[in-house]
C-alpha cells in the first residue's frame, strides 16, 4: 500500500481505487467468458482506411449484461499473440455493433477492456446511415461516427430524461395557405404520407412558422421530425416558432454553443425517445430521431451545410440518404433554389412547392438595378460610395422611419489593395498573400500569414502609392456615417453578428449571411453593393451563390406595397440580377442546370477533387483504377498558404457511377498507405468549389 493510501480515510481510498480502475482498464486475461453470445463485434474509433471494418472481441462474463449493441467500449487494438493469448496493443474507444455466438476469426480473441457506458447510443439505423455516408464520400465509418455521436458526458448521462409528452393535433395550414399545394402537403404529413418537395419560400418573416407547422403535422401522425438549419440565428427563430405553436418539451434544440454537457443531455432526450423532434445546425443531421417521418433542410445552398471535417458530408445529401433509408418525407426549403434542388424537381423525385406570381408580387419588395457607373452622376453620392439611385432610396427609407440594410460583400476595412499607378495587386513578400488594411491608421498586414508590411512598394513599377481594390464593411460604415450624420450605424459581420435590430431609422452594414432581422417589421430598403465582387468570382457556383445571398437579404425588406425597395449595384443584364428582379429562383436554377448538363458538371455528373503536392497527386492518379467513362481534369496549380506548391485534379464520372468513383478513390488511398507514401492527398467527393 502506498503512503498516500495510508494517510487517507475510507472515502479517499475508494476514490483512488476508482480513479486507478478507470485510468487503467483491466485486460481480463484468462477471465471467464460470457455464456451467452460471448463475442462482441466492435467498430474501433480509429479512422484509418486500411482498418475500416469490424473487429471481434471476447466478452468477459462480468461485462455480459452491460456490453450490449450500441454501447461505448474500450478495447486494445494492435495486440499480438503470445503463447496462444493476445497481449499488448493500445487502448482505443469503440462501439459494439453486435453480439455473436462465435467469431469468423480463427485465432484467440482479445477481451473487451472496459464498458465505458451502458447507454446504447449507436442505434442500428444510425449505424446503417453512417456506413452509407462513409461509402458515398470515400471515408471511414469511424470518421463519420465522430460526426454523428457526440462525446460522452457522464453527468448528463446519469440524469433521467423526462417521459414523452402527448402528441399534438394536426395544425391549421396557416402560412401554407399562401402556396397552392401547401395545405395538401401538410395534410399528407399529418396522414402519415411521405411527400417530397423543393420549397421556394416567400419573402418575409413567415418561413420559421411554416416549418413549425410541418413539424407539428408530422408529430400528429405519430412520427418524428428533424430540421437542419445553416446557423444559430436560424435555429433560434425556428425554436421560437415551434415553442409558440407546440409549447415546451416537444422538441430538442441541438446547437454548438450549448456546451458539451447540455448538448449531450438534449441529444440523449432524442435518442431515448423523450422528444420526437430535433432542430439544429449541421451536426444535427445525424440526430437519432425515432420513427423519422420528415427531414427539413433550410437553405441547402449555404456553405455551412458542408462539413469541413473528413469525409466532408453535405447535409442535403445525408438528408436524402436518410429519407430513402427510413422512408421519410423531405422538405428542401429556402428563398433560393439550388441546382441540386432543380434536378430533384426535373427528375420527378420531388415536387415544386411555390406560390403563384400574384402572391409573390404582393409580398416581395421592389427591386431596382444600377451599375457602378451611376455613382459618378452625383458628387455627394460618390463621396458615400453609393450610386444616386441607392442614395435616394436610403434617404427616403430613413425619412419614412425605417432601417436600411446595406450588404457589402467583404468584411474588414480595405481587404484588397493594389498599386496606385499600375494596378498590380499588393502581395505579401513572404507568402504571396493579399495585403489588407485594418483601418485608416493601421499598418498593412498579410491576410494569409498575418505578418505586418512596413515598407511595401510595387515590384512592377516601384510605386509606393496604394489604392483600394475592394472596400470592406468597416470602411463602408465609416463613409456612410459621414454621409448620413445623426443616423445610427450598426455593423454585423464575422466579428460580431447581430441577431436583430430595432424597427427605427438606422444604417445596418452587413456582410452576406450576417443580416439581422428587424424586430417586429422589415427593412424599409436594402442596398446590395459591389455585385461584381460576388458575380466575378472564378467559381462554377458564383451566380447561384450570389442570387442566394441577395434573396436572403431582400427577403428581410418590406413588401413593395409598404414602400420596400431593394437596389442592387450590378450589371442589369446578368442572369442572377434578372432572377432577383423577377423573384424567380426556380427558373434561375433550371437555367443553371441546363448549362451544367451541357458541360457535364455536377449535379448532372459526379465529381471528386484530389489536392496535394504535385508528386502526391501524380502518385494517386497513377494508382487509381477509374471507371472506363471517367474523365481526369487537370491537375492544375491551386493557391496554397505559406507558399507551398499545391495541385488539384478533378475526377468526373457519368450519372450512376458515383459509388464506383468513391470506391476507386478509397482503394487508391489504401494502396498509398500500404506503399508508405509519405505525402498526404486531400480527397473530397462533390467538392463545393470547382472554379
Amino acid at each position: 500500500m502506498s503512503s498516500t493510501e495510508e494517510s487517507g480515510g475510507p472515502e479517499q481510498l475508494a476514490f483512488i481505487r476508482e480513479t486507478v480502475r478507470r485510468a487503467k482498464p483491466r485486460t481480463w486475461r484468462g477471465a471467464k467468458r460470457a455464456e451467452h453470445l460471448p463475442v462482441a463485434r466492435v467498430v474501433v474509433d480509429k479512422g484509418v482506411l486500411t482498418i475500416d471494418k469490424f473487429f471481434d472481441y471476447a466478452v468477459p462474463a462480468a461485462m455480459a449484461e452491460e456490453a450490449q449493441p450500441g454501447v461505448r467500449v474500450r478495447v486494445r487494438f494492435g495486440a499480438r499473440v503470445v503463447k496462444g493469448q493476445r497481449e499488448g496493443g493500445e487502448l482505443h474507444d469503440g462501439f459494439i455493433v453486435a453480439r455473436l455466438e462465435k467469431s469468423d476469426f480463427a485465432g484467440p480473441l482479445a477481451p473487451l477492456a472496459q464498458v465505458l457506458s451502458p447507454e446504447p447510443v449507436l442505434t442500428p439505423q444510425l449505424l446503417r446511415l453512417c456506413r452509407t455516408v462513409a461509402d458515398r464520400y470515400a471515408g471511414t465509418l469511424a470518421d463519420v461516427l465522430q460526426l454523428a455521436v457526440p462525446p460522452r458526458h457522464a453527468k448528463a448521462e446519469a440524469e433521467a430524461s423526462p417521459g414523452p409528452r402527448p402528441r399534438p393535433a394536426a395544425p391549421a395550414p396557416g402560412g401554407w395557405s399562401r402556396y397552392p399545394a401547401g395545405p395538401d402537403f401538410l395534410t399528407a404529413l399529418a396522414g402519415g404520407g411521405t411527400p417530397r418537395a423543393v420549397w421556394t419560400a416567400l419573402p418575409g418573416p413567415g418561413w420559421p412558422y411554416e416549418i413549425a407547422r410541418a413539424v407539428a403535422a408530422t408529430l400528429a401522425s405519430g412520427r418524428g421530425a428533424l430540421v437542419v438549419l445553416p446557423d444559430g440565428r436560424s435555429v433560434a427563430r425556428v425554436d421560437q416558432a415551434l415553442t409558440g405553436l407546440l409549447g415546451e418539451g416537444l422538441h430538442a434544440t441541438l446547437a454548438a454553443d450549448l456546451g458539451p454537457r447540455e448538448r449531450y443531455r438534449r441529444w440523449l432526450t432524442v435518442s431515448r425517445g423523450s422528444v420526437h423532434a430535433a432542430i439544429g445546425t449541421r451536426a444535427a443531421m445525424f440526430a437519432p430521431v425515432r420513427d423519422l417521418g420528415l427531414v427539413v433542410v433550410w437553405s441547402d445552398g449555404d456553405g455551412s451545410h458542408s462539413d469541413p471535417r473528413a469525409p466532408h458530408p453535405h447535409v442535403r445529401e445525408v438528408a436524402l440518404l436518410r429519407a430513402a433509408e427510413e422512408g421519410a418525407a423531405v422538405l428542401l426549403g429556402g428563398h433560393a433554389v439550388t441546382v441540386e434542388g432543380a434536378q430533384l424537381v426535373r427528375t420527378g423525385w420531388a415536387r415544386p412547392l411555390t406560390a403563384d406570381r400574384e402572391t409573390v408580387r404582393q409580398v416581395a419588395p421592389r427591386v431596382r438595378t444600377v451599375t457602378d457607373q451611376d455613382q459618378h452622376r452625383d458628387a455627394a453620392a460618390q463621396a458615400a460610395r453609393l450610386p444616386s439611385v441607392a442614395w435616394e432610396a436610403a434617404r427616403e427609407a430613413l425619412a419614412a422611419g425605417g432601417p436600411v440594410l446595406i450588404q457589402v460583400p467583404r468584411r474588414g476595412y480595405v481587404p484588397r489593395l493594389a498599386c496606385g499607378r499600375c494596378r498590380t495587386p499588393a502581395r505579401c513578400r513572404r507568402c504571396e498573400g493579399p495585403l489588407e488594411a485594418a483601418s485608416a491608421e493601421a499598418p498593412l498586414h498579410c491576410g494569409w500569414c498575418g505578418q505586418p508590411e512596413q515598407d511595401w512598394h510595387c515590384p512592377e513599377c516601384g510605386s509606393f502609392r496604394l489604392r483600394a481594390q475592394v472596400v470592406g464593411a468597416r470602411r463602408t460604415a465609416e463613409e456612410l456615417g459621414k454621409a448620413f450624420p445623426r443616423v445610427p450605424v450598426r455593423t454585423s459581420g464575422r466579428d460580431a453578428v447581430l441577431a436583430s435590430v430595432p424597427d427605427e431609422p438606422a444604417l445596418v452594414i452587413s456582410t452576406p449571411g450576417a443580416e439581422p432581422v428587424v424586430e417586429g417589421g422589415g427593412y424599409a430598403a436594402a442596398l446590395l453593393l459591389d455585385g461584381w465582387a460576388l458575380l466575378g468570382r472564378p467559381d462554377l457556383r458564383a451566380g447561384e451563390e450570389t442570387l442566394r445571398l441577395w434573396l436572403a437579404a431582400a427577403a428581410l425588406v418590406k413588401p413593395s406595397a409598404e414602400g420596400g425597395t431593394v437596389v442592387v449595384v450590378a450589371e442589369p443584364t446578368a442572369r442572377p440580377v434578372q432572377a432577383l428582379v423577377r423573384w424567380d429562383p426556380l427558373g434561375h436554377a433550371g437555367l443553371e442546370l441546363d448549362e451544367r448538363a451541357q458541360l457535364h458538371f455536377p449535379p448532372v455528373s459526379r465529381m471528386a477533387s484530389v489536392t496535394g503536392s504535385p508528386a502526391a497527386v501524380a502518385d494517386l492518379l497513377g494508382l487509381i483504377r477509374l471507371p472506363s467513362e471517367a474523365d481526369v481534369l487537370g491537375p492544375v496549380p491551386v493557391p496554397a498558404l505559406r507558399g507551398e506548391e499545391q495541385e488539384r485534379a478533378l475526377l468526373r464520372v457519368p450519372p450512376g457511377q458515383g459509388a464506383a468513383l468513391a470506391g476507386a478513390l478509397k482503394a487508391a488511398q489504401i494502396a498509398r498507405i500500404a506503399l508508405r507514401t509519405p505525402e498526404p492527398v486531400k480527397v473530397r467527393i462533390d467538392p463545393t468549389d470547382i472554379g
